[in-house]
């Protein structure tokens, strides 16, 4: 059935186009795209649509959802599964709806997670740099085993889940840190341990938890001294879960021997949009980015065919049905 709603799209890019619009029309919703991002500034460009449809760095802070609330948008539609940038009582007290995308295809993120370990392990990065100049020498690009190292994966729903079963393959110890642990996780190779535990005993940390106040900055200086010396650590999940300052302090001092990152926390004014031309103006971000065994991607790890079409079928579900009057299973 078709849905006649319409739709403000923010933070689009060709590819929302090509995917939530495919989608989108599909179910006959009316969707407007948008390149700003959702602000204070931007929001009058909502005027007139039933809803808004946001990703990851768009700001839902209560002075947004007041106007959005105004200007008689209903429901917030994000295309994404973390929501720590909306403020969700905000969102109550005006009445708005606000939908998410929690499970999309938690392989694209585990993939790419083991993609960095793979690169910065083997300095893939480096290598094809070096090829490139005719320099055909291996100092410096010097690598261990996977198989037989001890792998901490903080945070163990589906995505995490995902990385344990990967590394298990490759004859890794597989550690787990989680307050709700997985039922799936025996399955997985994977054994649960306290969190203090899995950041000693780890030659591989990857983190896979959602932000909140209580995750915020859990690798911090204090977490970082009680982890091996040499430790590799990956963040796929979202960037405040990393203390830049204490990191760059255990890069500085070798305590972490390899750093890989997809999100970083003040992302919002750079992720997904090109600054080649510009002067960054973030003195940690440009810090990391001076060290030759960090490996930073843009916020790419969902970025799959796989994953944007569910996200864009599982994004039009949720507005469709809240047209109809019904739920989806995935308001927050």
């Amino acid at each position: 059935m078709l849905c006649v709603m319409k739709v403000a799209v923010f933070s689009s890019k060709p590819y929302d186009e090509r995917f939530l619009g495919a989608a989108a029309a599909e179910a006959g919703l009316d969707v407007e795209f948008f390149e700003a991002h959702l602000d204070v500034r931007s929001v009058p460009l909502a005027r007139g649509h039933d809803a808004v449809c946001a990703f990851v760095n768009d700001d839902l802070s209560a002075p947004v959802l007041e106007q959005l609330d105004e200007l008689g948008v209903k429901i917030v539609a994000l295309r994404s599964a973390g929501f720590n940038h909306v403020d969700l009582e905000a969102a109550r007290r005006r009445g708005l709806t606000v939908v998410r995308v929690p499970a999309y295809s938690p392989t694209s993120v585990a993939e790419h997670t083991v993609a960095l370990i793979l690169a910065l392990n083997r300095k893939i990065y480096r290598a094809y740099n070096r090829v490139r100049e005719a320099n055909f020498a291996l100092e410096g690009l010097l690598g261990f085993d996977l198989a037989s190292r001890t792998v901490g994966v903080v945070g163990t729903g589906r995505i995490g889940l995902a990385v344990a079963t990967i590394m298990h393959g490759f004859g890794c110890t597989v550690l787990g840190y989680d307050r709700f642990p997985n039922p799936e996780a025996a399955a997985a190779g994977l054994d649960y341990v306290n969190v203090d535990e899995l950041m000693s005993r780890s030659d591989i940390i990857t983190l896979h938890a959602p932000l909140t106040a209580e995750t915020h900055h859990m690798v911090n200086a204090d977490t970082i001294d009680a982890m091996k010396d040499g430790v590799m650590l990956i963040n796929t999940s979202r960037g405040g879960l990393i203390d830049t300052a204490a990191v760059i302090a255990g890069l500085k001092s070798a305590k972490i021997g390899s750093l890989g990152l997809d999100v970083y926390e003040e992302e919002e004014d750079l992720f997904f949009d090109d600054l080649s031309n510009q002067v960054l103006q973030d003195d940690l971000f440009s810090r990391l980015l001076t060290f030759p065994n960090v490996l930073i991607t843009g916020h790419q790890a969902f970025f799959t065919e796989d994953a944007l079409e569910a996200i864009a079928a599982t994004t039009v579900n949720n507005l469709v049905a809240y047209a109809a009057g019904e739920t989806s299973g995935n308001e927050l």
